[in-house]
């Protein structure tokens, strides 16, 4: 779902050197399948290797409901594990009526192409290629496109802060969080401080996109309150339905996703997610998945975007279903104090302060 039309790909080294630059890694012991409709980049997914049971079973349907014509294969590692991978979807591509315009196998700095039979153009011992400082990887870059060095860089760009950034947003979390509870617990007009309380977060929502979009972020109780805005689902389906191209969105729910006491990651973990998958960066919408499903394993939005992942749907299959957010009110009605049920539950979860 990465566009790489602004990269120039002419030779199997041109592709293993774009790779890292459409899943947003180095891969190691991967498969990589990149699906075209015509000459329209349409899906690039990845597989660890080697593949469990059933794991390919989604693209098939891919391939039908996308109208996939040609694909690329890049795997990664040594050959008894990548060949029985590439075996695989090569069948699957085939039967598929797709066009295999190149099968890879990258390793140690070489690569070799299992269509490719000539001993002038792909010798037993391989091709050497560059995988960092080539063409195209200077020109992704020259496009703002990132490669991380591994798997585990791009995990721990979503993992929590720790030391004292962690102890000075879990003290901003309670003083934000005591200021909440008392106003909800004063509140003469329920309906009314509901309404009120909708309106602020929702205010809040969109003036922390704009913050992020000019460079600028929260400092902690902002983020904090915004943390506390985002359980209810009104305020968190307004930041859903704004989510556009624009590198805000990834800016900011990630920082949240690392910032939020646990409590609160469910919501901006998703919306991370939900931007990162929009982007088509899907590795980055897996692991804020697992960040939003790890504070909360039943939180919807986030078991919704894993079925979407799960079978390769592209982001406009739930996008295009996506009131606006001018359609939200009329859907869901008048605000009330039931619709803070999930928050008051949290502020009931109060923790210890850690510092670790």
């Amino acid at each position: 779902m990465t566009s790489i039309s602004t990269l120039v790909l002419s030779s199997p080294a041109d592709i293993l050197a774009a790779v890292p630059y459409l899943i947003g890694f180095h891969p190691q012991d991967s498969l990589v399948v990149a699906a075209f409709a015509g000459s329209a980049l349409r899906v690039t997914t990845r597989w660890d290797l080697p593949i469990g049971p059933g794991a390919l079973d989604p693209l098939a349907a891919l391939l039908r409901r996308e109208r996939m014509t040609m694909a690329v294969l890049a795997g990664y590692g040594p050959a008894a594990l990548v060949t029985p991978a590439v075996d695989q979807t090569l069948r699957l591509l085939r039967e598929g009526d797709v066009h295999v315009a190149e099968a890879l196998r990258a390793e140690g700095g070489r690569y070799w192409s299992y269509v490719c039979a000539r001993a002038d153009c792909c010798p037993p011992e391989g091709t050497p290629y560059d995988p960092v400082s080539g063409r195209v990887a200077a020109e992704a870059v020259v496009h703002g496109l990132v490669a991380l060095p591994d798997r585990r860089t791009l995990v721990r760009s979503v993992e929590p802060y720790g030391g004292l950034r962690r102890v000075a947003m879990s003290q901003a979390t309670r003083r934000v969080a005591a200021d909440v509870r008392a106003l909800l617990t004063r509140a003469e007009r329920p309906d009314e401080t509901a309404a009120a309380f909708v309106a602020d977060g929702l205010a809040r929502v969109r003036s922390a996109i704009g913050r992020y979009d000019s460079g600028g972020r929260l400092d902690d109780e902002e983020a904090a309150r915004l943390g506390l805005d985002l359980a209810v689902i009104r305020v968190r389906d307004e930041a859903w339905a704004l989510i556009d191209d624009r590198e805000a969105h990834l800016a900011l729910w990630r920082d949240l996703t690392r910032r939020l006491d646990p409590r609160f990651v469910a919501p901006v973990a998703s919306l991370l997610a939900a931007s990162a998958w929009r982007d088509g960066d899907c590795a980055l919408a897996g692991l804020a998945l697992e960040r939003a499903l790890a504070a909360d394993p039943a939180y919807s939005m986030a078991n919704l975007l894993c079925q979407a992942l799960r079978h390769l749907l592209p982001p406009d299959a739930l996008r295009e279903r996506m009131p606006a957010p001018e359609e939200l009110d009329a859907q869901m009605g008048r605000p009330r104090m039931s619709w803070l049920v999930p928050l008051i539950a949290l502020l009931g979860e109060e923790r210890p302060l850690l510092a670790g």
